[in-house]
Order: structure tokens, then C-alpha cells, then sequence
């Protein structure tokens, strides 16, 4: 049988960021600024620090202004607030991402809350919610679910009538991923750790997205022949070499390529395009707070 082809995320990642700095010199020409995106990081979680500062790297490299607001762990829930209100009233922000997990004592759902849906570049506030949920093409998107569909679009083209399988209903990816393949005409199944028979839920699919978060959890026997598969799993578990430990998504690639058409391997899959999306989400919502049409072509 012939082997699936992966999908090289890190590429088409890397494409759309050279689109984005392209378009970048003529937002500020036009607005005499650049684009800002400002993150917040509380505390000293070893993977957020790495991703915030992945975050800046990148926001630098297409020409926009990184701002990092680090804050301590023992932030209070009204300062880390006042923080955002801040940032919701700074001009030269465009863009406010609050990294998660916050530490316990924080409320995450009252601070994201607070930030100005127009600078909401996560997409995880109500308003773009709502407005992603009505089909509003003024929300701004959850990175990593928009990631995905432009993967999808760019394997398959048009998505019209295909049956997809979303594995997971988190707000952040299985939710906003379902909005998404529906409104790309797809009929779309959400399948969760309740599912009865999810295995055969799976093998109808003509896309599968899984972000459940559980290793390599959807088997290659679950993929029907020819499907295209989404894998947003990052798990660690331990490697053969002992001490060590590697990153799996959560589908068993090795067996799944053997069903599929085509498959984000994990890493250099869908994480990549997280943060090309947010460098997107940010210029978008530069261009439409300056008043400016929303560039095309991203």
C-alpha cells in the first residue's frame, strides 16, 4: 500500500509569515506605526516561557512591536486585570494574547474577558465567539483551529460536502474547528471521550481532526482510506532510551500512514502554524483599528 504523504506545516508556516512581512511596511507607510502585540506571561512555567519568547522572535521577524509584560506568580487576580485594561487603552497595541495556564489562584475566563474583542488576537473572548458561532466574518479566529483549516484548504481546496470528525470540544481548538469546517460546507461530527463506537465514528471521515490530547490515542485501523488527518495532539511520554522522553501526537502516525491521503506529523505540523495565525490575527486587527480594509491573501 502506498504510504501517505505529511504535510509539511512548518513550510506552509513559514510562507504565510512572508506574506504577513510583505503586507506589514505597508500598514505602517499608511499609519505611520507598526502593528504591536503585546503577551503577557505570569509566572515561570518552563514550556509558556519558551513559547512566549518563540512568540516575540516572531513577531520581530515580520516587523512588528513585541511587547512582553512579565508579571510574578503571585499577581493578584484585580492587578493582573488593571494590566490588561492597560493594554486594552494603549494605541500602539493591537494585539493582546494572556498566555495559558495561568496559575490557580487566576481567574483565566474574567481575564480574558476583559480584553478588547477587537484586540482579542487568541480569539477565545465571547464576542468572537459568538460572532465565529453567526458566521460574522469580522470575529478573530482561535490560532490553532484557523491553522488547521488553511492546512486543509491548501491539501484539498474545497472542503463543500465532506464528512469531517472532530475529536474534542474544547473551546480553544474542537469547538471553533467545527464552526469553521461548517461554514466551509463540510458535515461535521464532534466526538469526545463519551462517543459510543468512536472508532467507527472516525473511519466515515473524510477529515479528521484530533485534539483530544491523549497519545496517540486514534489508531491507523480507525482512518478510513484516504482521509486527510489533522493531528493538534502535542503529548510527552517516555522514549526507548531511558530518562529521555519524546513528543507524540494524538494519532499513531506510524500506523496511520498507511490509511492516510495525507497527515500533520507531530512536531512540525500544526504547532507551527499557531503562531504564523497570531501574526495574522494581529494584522488584521491593526488594519481594521486604523480603519483600513483587512489585508487579502491571509
Amino acid at each position: 500500500m502506498t504510504l501517505g504523504k505529511e504535510i509539511d506545516g512548518k513550510a506552509f508556516a513559514a510562507t504565510l509569515r512572508g506574506r504577513i512581512a510583505e503586507t506589514v511596511p505597508g500598514f505602517v507607510e499608511q499609519t505611520g506605526r507598526k502593528p504591536g502585540l503585546a503577551v503577557v506571561l505570569v509566572g515561570e512555567d518552563p514550556a509558556s516561557s519558551v513559547y512566549v519568547r518563540s512568540k516575540g522572535k516572531a513577531t520581530v521577524e515580520v516587523g512588528m512591536n513585541s511587547l512582553e509584560f512579565k508579571r510574578p506568580a503571585t499577581i493578584s487576580q484585580e492587578e493582573l486585570i488593571e494590566l490588561v485594561e492597560e493594554l486594552n487603552a494603549d494605541d500602539s497595541v493591537d494585539g493582546i494574547l494572556v498566555q495559558l495556564p495561568l496559575p490557580d489562584h487566576l481567574d483565566d475566563k474574567a481575564v480574558i474577558a476583559t480584553i478588547d474583542p477587537a484586540k482579542d488576537v487568541d480569539g477565545f473572548h465571547v464576542v468572537n465567539a459568538g460572532k465565529l458561532a453567526v458566521g460574522d466574518p469580522t470575529a478573530l479566529v482561535p490560532c490553532t483551529p484557523l491553522g488547521c483549516l488553511m492546512l486543509l484548504k491548501d491539501e484539498l481546496g474545497d472542503l463543500s460536502g465532506k464528512e469531517a470528525v472532530v475529536i474534542g470540544r474544547s473551546n480553544i481548538v474542537g469547538k471553533p474547528m467545527m464552526q469553521l469546517l461548517l461554514a466551509e460546507s463540510c458535515t461535521v461530527t464532534v466526538a469526545h471521550s463519551r462517543t459510543h463506537d468512536l472508532a467507527g465514528v472516525v473511519h466515515r471521515a473524510d477529515i479528521v481532526v484530533a485534539a483530544v490530547g491523549r497519545p496517540e490515542m486514534v489508531k491507523g485501523s480507525w482512518i478510513k482510506p484516504g482521509a486527510v488527518v489533522i493531528d493538534v495532539g502535542i503529548n510527552r511520554v517516555p522514549a526507548e532510551e531511558e530518562g529521555k522522553s519524546k513528543i507524540v501526537g494524538d494519532v499513531a502516525t506510524a500506523e496511520a500512514i498507511n490509511h492516510v491521503a495525507a497527515i500533520t506529523p507531530v512536531p512540525g505540523g500544526v504547532g507551527p502554524m499557531t503562531i504564523a495565525v497570531l501574526l495574522r490575527n494581529t494584522l488584521v486587527a491593526a488594519h481594521v483599528r486604523a480603519g483600513l480594509p483587512a489585508p487579502k491573501g491571509l
